[in-house]
């Protein structure tokens, strides 16, 4: 990135075309996706015969905020619209010219109630989107979460992706509705084995290397597993986080069904861990109350071994198996580099102070983090100290 260049961008390309139709997708997580079906028109080069719609306020021709965009223009079925590729890429709508609406055009009534399986759609407050919750029993809902289970960083069951799902999906006999399915496909094919063998683009070969590839993946790591679940606000790096924390799959459980009271030390554990906040907790215990989907992860459970997160070397480590909380401004490192390094010694990082922690790092502006450890007597020390105490290791 030399300072003296110069980058210059061409602008968007943009096209006129009718929008005939607006339809709404259902995601893994539930949200309702409005999708702008186009006659199609070339853009850059590339024919666009379907363009997104983002939401229902987007529709409206407001923003987030109840702003106006587009001059506050809604749009319609029937409508004239200007279409660009986003980045050169994802289709969008610019404008609408409103002189060519049809005379019987209607504004979009954004449906309530899911269009796969007509639970209702309800927007949480501050939310900019819809969602069904439906949850497992929606069949929009079950494929997705099933093709994001079988992703490369979850399960990543080789011969087993997105196109192989939603065969299985539609199946009479062989069907996978929920991920313990696919660990009981070759108890429930044994007597159908000819009708996988004799499906386009399988056989005895293919067969055999599916059910080697799920065999394989019973055994897995604990972040792995928590991520293939398809948990609400719960990403890879989050099922991370948990898992480094609680090390265990067992310890887990137990922790989260100790943490569905909300008043609990558990509770107050789980948003303790750096990087883990109410929203993102709320959503993971939610999935494992008691209900379909708790009952779904505990049938999966049957047929997996979970492997307990890596520990890391902690020999001679001050700080192996303690907590330890970082605030105010570090100076010599920066908060992330400190988190590490914590954590490659064993310590656990928590980004609150509880009864829990037992050491507290404290930089220039520590505040309430600070005045609540000398409230409740933890040992605080600055960030000299803490580099000494982990000079060597």
């Amino acid at each position: 990135t030399p300072r003296w260049a110069i980058a210059h961008k061409f602008p968007a390309e943009l096209a006129w075309t009718r929008l005939e139709a607006i339809d709404i997708q259902v995601g893994r997580t539930g949200a309702l996706s409005p999708v702008a079906r186009l006659v199609p028109v070339t853009v850059g080069g590339v024919v666009v015969s379907n363009a997104t719609l983002h939401n229902e306020d987007y529709i409206k021709g407001r923003d987030s905020n109840g702003a106006p965009i587009r001059d506050g223009k809604d749009i319609r079925v029937g409508d004239w619209v200007q279409i660009y590729r986003a980045g050169d890429v994802i289709p969008k709508i610019a404008d609408v010219d409103v002189s060519k609406r049809p005379d019987d055009a209607v504004p979009f009534a954004f449906p309530t109630l899911c269009p796969e399986c007509g639970s209702h759609a309800i927007r949480e407050e501050e939310d900019a989107v819809r969602r069904c919750v439906g949850g497992l029993i929606c069949p929009a809902q079950a494929i997705e979460r099933l093709k994001h289970f079988v992703s490369r960083k979850a399960f990543d069951i080789e011969g087993l992706g997105a196109k192989q799902i939603e065969m299985f999906f539609d199946d009479p006999i062989l069907s996978i509705r929920e991920p313990a399915d696919i660990f009981t496909l070759r108890d429930r094919d044994a007597k159908n084995l000819a009708r996988l063998k004799n499906r386009d683009g399988w056989g005895d070969k293919s067969a055999t290397n599916l059910f080697a590839a799920i065999d394989e993946k019973r055994s897995i790591p604990f972040a792995k597993c928590l991520f293939g679940l398809g948990i609400r606000h719960v990403g890879e790096a989050a099922a991370n986080l948990i898992a480094t924390h609680y090390s265990t799959w067992d310890a887990f459980l137990h922790a989260v069904d100790l943490a569905q009271d909300r008043g609990s030390d558990a509770y107050a554990e789980l948003l303790s861990i750096d990087g883990v906040g109410e929203v993102m907790a709320n959503s993971l215990l939610a999935a494992f109350a008691d209900g379909h989907e708790r009952a779904g992860i505990d049938r999966l459970m049957a047929h997996l071994s979970i492997q307990d997160a890596p520990k890391p070397k902690t020999d001679g480590s001050p700080v192996a198996g303690k907590t330890v909380v970082f605030t105010g401004t570090l100076e010599r490192m920066s908060r992330s580099e400190a988190k590490a390094r914590a954590e490659s010694l064993g310590a656990k990082v928590a980004g609150s102070v509880s009864a829990k922690t037992d050491l507290l790092v404290a930089g220039p502006g520590a505040g309430s983090k600070a005045k609540k450890a000398q409230e409740l007597g933890i040992e605080t020390i600055d960030e000299d100290a803490w580099l000494a105490m982990i000079d060597g290791l």
